[in-house]
């Protein structure tokens, strides 16, 4: 018998920065506290929304991407859902956004996993300056795709009683449902840092944050018609595709405030694989396991512990003695981690592992961001030479020697193709692009 899937939302908004995350966590939690069992996913490639989700409703947040997964792939990991009550996902961007060249299975945007999941749309609009020209744009949002399910509006930073009344007026008029209006209120923000939101893990009190965030919304949001809003996307049959397989048996993890960008469903499939994770802590000076097959250092911030790093001798002589024999791999900090020096944005230069030549900088700094394709000119951890991957690159540093033997033909959306090649050097390899999936998949 078909499973049918749980009933679920997506929370987007026509651009960032209108408050979706805080509605988001805060919805999250108060769902739970309702005695819910809560799914949250993110759509699109972001790798510190997911540590926020997972810390509002305690279950694990999974990436769905349109351009950079198949439809296998998607199938598998909205499998993840099972069990739940309700899914809540949180969009990227604005609800539109993607990139203009298709990929796997589409451009990247929000719209397009609510589309294919037939979860309807809670558009978090940011009133401010602006009263009943507020529906114009959400009537705007609601009829740009008239497929795409549309459960509400939900008005933030509303100033007065006042300012409430002539929006929903416009509502109204547009045929609109409201769903809730949030008041203005400047302690709400999450504290940022150039790559967006901290993570996860830095907050100095993420429980207190998303408690308050849960009873703001139970003060402002109509709760009960969010519930009611959710669908179903009906029976799924059984997906032709697993989540990505571990690239080694045991795996030596690096996690820690430097290292935690990985995305979930492939550390999901790892373990589901029956691959055995070993985190350890390169801050903490600690050396990977031994008896590690692998070690996959993640991006993060190495930047901001460049000093620590270069201190840590225990880590790096471990993490040297596994390179002679077994493979090591690092992903944008992480591969940062293992060149030669990081230049830290005051000038000062600190040594790294030195396993590969790679130096970075960040004194200049330079914006790289967007989807990258990648085809192997040589052997990564669970993928051979001629692979074509799929991931996402988001960092601020700039390469000034980058030596070592190209890892790869990188090319952006636009099929463009740039310096960014990652690096391979024996045993060790090393990407500025996070992986998402082999193409394909």
């Amino acid at each position: 018998m078909a499973m049918t899937n749980p009933r679920g939302l997506m929370i987007s908004a026509p651009a960032s920065g209108t408050g979706k995350t805080t509605v988001m966590l805060g919805l999250l939690r108060a769902l739970a506290e309702d005695g819910l069992t809560v799914q949250p996913f993110k759509s699109g490639p972001d790798y510190i929304d997911p540590a926020f989700h997972l810390a509002a409703a305690g279950r694990a947040s999974f990436n769905l991407d349109s351009w950079a997964m198949g439809k296998g792939l998607l199938d598998a990991v909205a499998a993840q859902a099972s069990g739940a009550d309700i899914v809540v996902a949180e969009g990227s961007m604005g609800l539109f956004d993607g990139v203009a060249k298709p990929g796997e299975t589409g451009h990247g945007s929000s719209a397009e996993t609510a589309l294919r999941m037939g979860w309807p749309v809670v558009l978090v609009l940011d009133v401010g300056g602006q009263a009943q020209s507020a529906a114009a744009t959400a009537l705007g949002f609601r009829m740009y795709n008239p497929d795409l399910p549309f459960a509400g509006v939900i008005l933030n930073r509303c100033a007065s009683p006042r300012h409430e009344r002539l929006t929903r007026l416009g509502m109204e008029r547009a045929g609109l449902p409201v769903l809730g209006v949030l008041p203005r209120r400047g302690d709400l923000t999450l504290p940022e840092r150039h790559l967006g939101l901290i993570q996860a893990v830095e907050h100095p009190d993420l429980e207190a944050a998303i408690a308050g965030y849960a009873a703001f919304l139970r003060d402002h949001v109509d709760l009960e018609a969010i519930k009611g809003a959710a669908v179903s996307s009906g029976p799924n049959g059984p997906s032709s595709t697993a989540l990505p397989p571990p690239p080694a048996q045991r795996i030596a993890l690096a996690r820690d405030a430097a290292f935690s960008f990985t995305y979930p469903h492939l550390l999901e499939g790892w373990r589901a694989g029956g691959a055995e994770i070993l985190p350890f802590s390169p801050l903490a000076d600690e050396a990977p396991a031994p008896d590690a097959d692998l070690v996959w250092l993640p991006g993060g911030y190495p930047e901001l512990h460049a000093g620590t790093l270069a201190a840590a001798e225990t880590f790096r002589a471990g993490l040297r003695r596994h390179a002679e024999t077994r493979p090591v791999h690092g992903e944008c900090g992480g591969y940062m981690a293992l060149g030669e020096a990081l230049i830290d944005k005051d000038g000062t230069r600190h040594r790294m592992a030195g396993l590969l030549g790679l130096v970075t900088s960040y004194e200049k700094r330079k914006f790289n961001l967007g989807y990258r394709r990648a085809e192997l000119l040589a052997p990564l951890p669970g993928y051979g030479t001629g692979t074509t991957l799929r991931g996402h690159e988001f960092h601020y540093s700039s390469i000034l020697e980058q030596p070592d033997a190209p890892l790869a033909r990188v090319f952006d959306a636009e099929g463009v193709e740039g310096p960014q090649t990652g690096s391979v050097r024996g045993n060790v390899t090393g990407t500025f692009f996070h992986l998402i999936a082999e193409a394909g998949s």
